[in-house]
């Protein structure tokens, strides 16, 4: 079997970056095509038969720029004093971070913060950002965002927006702020690890500091697996709906776990045990839940 190409379809090949390998052959001369077989001698044996020449080899594989490939040369360290940043110094030093493999490729980071200290009671955390929240530069969008925000305001919270914020005259009560466990998207999909997991965790010990909240709500099971590290890892490693109705801990805060909403979206009935997470840490956020 032969692939014969003409040369319009290896054009239309080449705009799609689909290369065409064929075997090299001599061309034949016009004399060689009419000119009559040489006849052979009784005495020269039979020419063996030669083998069909191989099919071109057809390269499928999409063209990949080769920019677009991490090198593990670009980590860098972690930026230092994060400890002891503001708002404008934490999103600066984000920006810049290059100390985990998960920087490799990102377009850019995604944080949403405020340009000054903004107590917030509530505190969401997220899974690593998605396409849809890397081009936003912001966590929780679309149609996943519309349904968290519609979640909060049944519980008398929105999330914390600049453009809408009411300033001092807002209660921090009536306040969440929107993060992700992780900023970065990489180029290449990948799930990250518990080192790069704990390397973005300064950022988000700082978020909490700046944000003061009452309760956190993990939504997810990375944010989960990072803000479940202290606890014993058996239990730390069990199922997210399995370690939802409790109340746990990081950074000394109240940490509650429920579904991320993009999962409640594919999932409906699982919004009832989600509004049962809502309910939790409300009462945890009000007071209402003593000793958490």
């Amino acid at each position: 079997m032969s692939l014969s190409l003409d040369a319009r379809q290896r054009a239309m090949l080449q705009e799609m970056g689909v290369r065409v390998w064929a075997p090299l052959t001599a061309p034949e001369s016009p004399a060689e095509l009419i000119a009559p077989a040489k006849p052979q001698r009784a005495s020269e044996p039979e020419p063996a038969a030669l083998p069909d020449a191989p099919p071109p080899v057809v390269d499928v594989r999409p063209s990949v720029p080769s920019q677009t490939l991490p090198s593990p040369s670009r980590v860098t360290e972690l930026a230092s004093g994060i400890a002891h940043m503001d708002w404008p110094a934490l999103t600066e030093a984000v920006h810049h971070c290059q100390a985990c493999a998960m920087c490799l490729g990102r377009r850019a980071p995604s944080l949403a913060a405020p340009p000054q200290t903004t107590p917030c009671d509530w505190m969401v955390v997220g899974d690593p950002p998605d396409e849809a929240q890397e081009r936003a530069g912001q966590p929780f969008v679309d149609d996943a965002g519309l349904l968290l925000d519609n979640m909060l305001r049944a519980v008398a919270v929105q999330r914390w927006n600049p453009e809408a914020d009411a300033g001092p005259n807002q209660a921090a009560a009536s306040r969440a702020y929107l993060t992700h466990v992780l900023k970065c998207r990489p180029a290449l999909m990948r799930a990250p690890n518990a080192a790069e997991l704990g390397t973005c965790a300064h950022f988000l010990r700082r978020e909490i500091a700046l944000t003061q909240p009452k309760v956190i709500l993990a939504m997810g099971r990375f944010a989960m697996q990072l803000l479940l590290s202290d606890t014993p890892p058996e239990q730390a490693r069990l199922p997210l709906g399995k370690l939802r109705g409790q109340v746990w801990r990081f950074a000394d805060v109240p940490v509650v776990v429920s579904y991320p909403p993009a999962y409640l979206l594919r999932n409906g009935p699982d919004k009832a045990r989600a509004w049962a997470d809502l309910c939790l840490a409300r009462a945890v956020a009000t007071g209402q839940l003593t000793n958490p």
